[in-house]
């Protein structure tokens, strides 16, 4: 609980597993959102990140993977923010025209949401992105310059910066896994995105979050699966991580709210064993494992611990925290 005696949770979901909710775009923000009606809500990226939308709101603290493994491990704190200056990296392979419709995107969020963008800076070198599908249904990938981008961000930082949007090329993912935009398997590229933001969250515990680029940035034309689907209407996926970052908590190592102060943490039903998991276990934190979000794991409760909460579905929790948590 926090000081002013809010509640305060956590929602996760991992990226890159094949969610059956929150594996897509997007697509598990209106189940959060219940959750953020009820107490304060730490969420990743991957929860409310929709392309050109987002699921984010003024209850939720949009925090990267690895500064959530870092929170609940207790070696960081964080502090409530509100316009935060936000610089966005681009990676030097990005094309022209392409790199022009995410300037633009740029000045319509600061224009439509008055977002605080202070800088956008390229990368010296390509940052070289790579990305696979496991035969287990993992999204995974590989960085060949990511120095680059640490090299970037400490630019933006030294300019006034205290939030980092990163944007890399990706080759198009069709052949990955082209049932995607019909909500089978898994989004082929959340796995790499995950080892860039790590990275940078890791080397210079500042907020940040990664969108990818497309050279294609053609509009799909044929109907989809709509928990994909706002990935498939819009140029760019900038928006949601500068509406992200432009609130998200500062890190701190002294100051803000703790894992202490965390009631309870969500995770879908077959994705246990995560640092959030086990640091929540041994805190005595509630877990929910929710059975209706299905992954490419197997890691369930059984094989934790057997104080996790195993529910049937999203409602059943968010009911059990109203009345017992």
């Amino acid at each position: 609980m926090l000081d002013n005696g809010e509640k305060l949770g956590a929602f996760i979901v991992p990226t890159g597993i094949g969610a059956s909710i929150g594996g897509y775009a997007g697509d598990a923000s209106a189940y959060a959102a219940k959750f953020s009606e009820i107490s304060r809500l730490i969420v990743n990226p991957n929860v409310v990140n929709a392309g050109c939308f987002s699921g984010i709101n003024k209850n939720m603290f949009y925090v990267e993977g690895y500064t959530i493994d870092e929170f609940f491990k207790g070696k960081v704190n964080l502090i409530p923010s509100v316009k935060n200056k936000i610089g966005v990296v681009f990676d030097k392979a990005i094309p022209e025209d392409v790199l022009n419709i995410h300037i633009n995107t740029i000045n319509a969020v600061k224009c439509v949401y008055g977002t605080d963008i202070r800088q956008w800076v390229i990368t010296s070198q390509d940052v070289g992105v790579e990305f696979k599908i496991e035969a287990n249904g993992i999204s995974t990938g590989s960085v060949r310059n990511i120095k680059t981008i640490l090299e970037a961000s400490k630019k933006l930082l030294s300019c006034g910066c205290n939030a980092i949007a990163l944007v890399c090329l990706f080759d198009e993912p069709g052949d990955d896994n082209p049932q995607y935009s019909q909500g089978i398997g898994t989004d082929p590229v959340g796995g790499v995105e995950a080892v860039i933001s790590h990275y940078i969250s890791k080397e210079l515990k500042v907020p940040c979050a990664h969108s990818p680029a497309f050279a294609d940035y053609n509009i799909y034309p044929d109907l989809v699966d709509g928990r994909a689907a706002s990935e498939y209407i819009t140029p760019t996926f900038l928006p949601c991580i500068l509406l992200g970052l432009s609130n998200a908590p500062v890190i701190s190592t002294q100051n803000g709210f703790s894992v202490s102060n965390l009631d309870y943490l969500v995770m879908p039903y077959d994705a246990l064993g995560s640092i959030p998991v086990f640091e929540a276990v041994k805190r005595g934190i509630d877990v929910f494992a929710v059975k209706e979000n299905l992954t490419a794991l197997n890691v369930t409760a059984d094989k934790i611990s057997n104080s996790i909460i195993t529910i049937r579905d999203y409602d059943a929790c968010l009911d059990y925290i109203v009345k017992k948590c």
